[in-house]
């Protein structure tokens, strides 16, 4: 299924942790319960030349325009999920018992068009596809529910989420997500930005955890399994000068964690979200990034030589919100502000490392998922031939689906708002209004044009055996 090319892409098949230079990023190598994939895309900043000549987005015209070296690997778990972040159970939304046995005598009388059915798979985004911000996009209830058993067969087609988006704990936004879907979401169907980023934990102890509302992020790192999480409010509380104009309410004081930095090594800096308080987040991220192997208050002599990494979950630069104008600038923008500001301090290029799409890593890690929901529905721990992958930013659902050998689908409810189709990362499978034509269509391609959208609860296997009159 995967068609990254290994040698067009210079990395090594070996998933070497040397980076190309002597001061590139090196994760140190270990057995343990990680994988590690060799990243697409260069570590070096964007900030090139004192923020000249910024390069904004990957496309499929220039693969190499990329945000990780590829001979830095990135670490993804090597089981799809932590027990802990396990959540299969029967939603509200889903078939009763009794009509999952009758859909079962449906397809078993329908063997052809099941095996088909059990052969494909979808992959979704979510901010722009499925919902915007906390309201759900009608036309997406509507694509699950087909997708969760509506359907001639009454079957469940796999389909698993994979968003740039994150902040929360799995077991938090999918609880949100199958309120406002009105369907259920598991954790085991689900990706952000950050899931894979749990490996990481079997690498750095002592980490600042930067991004999304609140404490919200310590948690989602603390449940990664990460030993020492640090919040930019607890070097807060213990320093209000860190931050010159930030100030901490009485709820902030109460739940944050002060001590004495200066005894505090730091081994890595991770953005899981988007910054609530660029001018706090930008000045630890710089002292650390400045100071001398991870020891806050201190200055290196060599800005490259005793830098500990700094971990980005994402890289895109624009987001869909329910803002009715242009896309929001999102954790790329605060990204590239980074490597900025550090290139004009040190005249260095900042090297880091980018998770999510379309990072080759995330893709890997999508698989393993995929095969295990696949095992759920189905009884079987494959990948199915046909993914379509449903997106709305070219720079990063479409161009990670084509390059994986996804069939790709953009849809017009988000980012994209283009053309006929994107110029430099076109989907392969099409353009289309909203995501219930897109898995319409993908329907269509697999299934059959005469393939029902809706579940006769009527119906009898008996006499609507050839499934031709199963629907009324």
């Amino acid at each position: 299924m995967a068609r990254f090319d290994d040698a067009e892409l210079n990395a090594d098949p070996r998933g070497s942790t040397q980076p190309r230079s002597g001061s590139g990023i090196a994760i140190p190598g270990q057995e343990g319960n990680t994988i590690e994939v060799p990243a697409t895309r260069s570590a070096i900043s964007d900030a090139a030349s004192f923020m000249h000549n910024l390069s904004l987005a990957p496309s499929m015209k220039d693969r190499r325009n990329s945000r990780n070296s590829f001979g830095t690997s990135l670490p993804i778990p090597r089981s799809p999920r932590m027990s802990r972040l396990s959540s299969v159970q029967r939603g509200s939304g889903a078939p009763s018992v009794s009509r999952d046995i009758l859909a079962s005598q449906v397809q078993d009388i329908n063997k052809e068009k099941t095996a088909k059915a059990k052969n494909m798979a979808f992959a979704f985004d979510i901010d722009g596809v499925l919902a915007h911000g906390n309201h759900a996009i009608e036309e997406a209830k509507v694509a699950l529910k087909i997708l969760n058993g509506d359907n001639e067969l009454g079957i469940r087609i796999p389909h698993i989420l994979l968003t740039n988006g994150g902040g929360k704990t799995e077991e938090a936004r999918c609880a949100q997500l199958s309120e406002i879907l009105e369907q259920p979401i598991s954790t085991d169907q689900f990706i952000q930005s950050h899931t894979p980023m749990q490996a990481l934990s079997e690498y750095y102890e002592t980490v600042l955890v930067l991004g999304g509302d609140g404490f919200k992020i310590r948690e989602v790192a603390e449940n990664y399994g990460f030993k020492d999480v640090v919040h930019p409010k607890d070097l807060l509380a213990w320093d209000p000068t860190i931050s010159p104009w930030a100030t901490l309410t009485e709820e902030e004081k109460a739940e944050a964690r002060p001590r004495d930095f200066t005894k505090t090594k730091f081994d890595a800096i991770m953005v899981f979200a988007d910054s609530r308080d660029y001018q706090t987040d930008m000045q630890l991220i710089m002292d650390l990034l400045l100071a001398d192997d991870g020891k806050i208050f201190t200055k290196a002599e060599d800005p490259v030589a005793t830098r500990i990494p700094i971990y980005f979950s994402q890289g895109d630069l624009l987001m869909p919100t329910e803002h009715k104008g242009l896309p929001r600038l999102t954790q790329g923008a605060f990204r590239i502000s980074i490597e900025a500001q550090y290139k004009t301090l040190t005249g260095v290029d900042l090297e880091r490392v980018v998770y999510g799409k379309p990072e080759r890593a995330t893709y890997t890690y999508a698989d393993e998922v995929m095969k295990s929901w696949m095992e759920e529905l189905h009884g079987v721990a494959r990948l199915p031939d046909n993914i379509y992958m449903v997106g709305d930013n070219p720079a990063s659902d479409i161009i990670g689906g084509n390059m994986y050998g996804w069939n790709t689908c953009l849809v017009r409810t988000g980012v994209f708002q283009g053309g006929e189709n994107d110029l430099n990362s076109p989907a392969n499978f099409g353009v289309f209004p909203h995501v219930l034509e897109a898995v319409k269509a993908a329907l269509a391609k697999e299934l059959g044009e005469d393939f029902k959208l809706k579940w006769n609860p009527k119906v009898n296997p008996v006499t609507h055996g050839d499934g031709a009159s199963a629907i009324e």
